[in-house]
C-alpha cells in the first residue's frame, strides 16, 4: 500500500498534543488520549482493509507505486485532472499488458476502490478527531 506523503492524522494529533500541553487540563489530556487512539485505529484500518482487497485481486505493490509516481507527475503537468488521470491510466495500461484487455479494467476498478476506501477511512478518522477536539475545547 502507498504511504501518504502528508500525515494528516499525525499532524492533527501533534496539534492537539500542543493544545493539551498549553491547556494543561485533565480534559485536554483525555482528549489527546482519545484522539491518539482514533488516529492509531484509523491508520491501521487505512492500510489493512484496502491491502487485503488488493492482495486478493493480485495487484502488485510496484504497480501502485508506479501509478502514484505518475499521479504526482500528472498533478504538476496537468493541474487538477492530471493526478487522477495519471493514476488510472498507469494502472490500466500496466494491467492491460500484464493481464490482457479483458481483465485490465476490472483490475483497475479494484485498485481504485481500494485507494478510495483508504482515503475514506483517513477522512473519517480526521473528522472524528476534529469532533473530539471541538467537544474538548468547548468543554474546557
Amino acid at each position: 500500500m502507498l504511504v501518504v506523503l502528508i500525515p494528516g492524522l499525525a499532524l492533527q494529533v501533534g496539534a492537539i498534543a500542543v493544545w493539551a500541553f498549553v491547556e494543561g487540563s485533565v480534559g485536554g489530556w483525555i482528549a489527546l488520549a482519545v484522539v491518539g487512539a482514533i488516529a492509531v485505529i484509523a491508520t491501521v484500518l487505512k492500510y489493512l482493509r484496502p491491502g487485503r482487497r488488493l492482495r486478493a485481486a493480485g495487484i502488485p505493490g510496484w504497480l501502485l507505486l508506479a501509478a502514484a509516481t505518475t499521479a504526482i507527475i500528472g498533478f504538476f503537468a496537468v493541474p487538477i485532472v492530471g493526478a487522477p488521470l495519471g493514476f488510472i491510466a498507469t494502472i490500466y495500461l500496466f494491467e492491460r499488458r500484464r493481464l490482457g484487455k479483458a481483465a485490465a479494467w476490472p483490475s483497475t476498478k479494484t485498485a481504485l476502490a481500494a485507494i478510495i476506501t483508504s482515503v475514506g477511512i483517513e477522512l473519517a478518522g480526521a473528522f472524528a478527531i476534529t469532533v473530539v477536539f471541538v467537544i474538548a475545547a468547548l468543554a474546557t
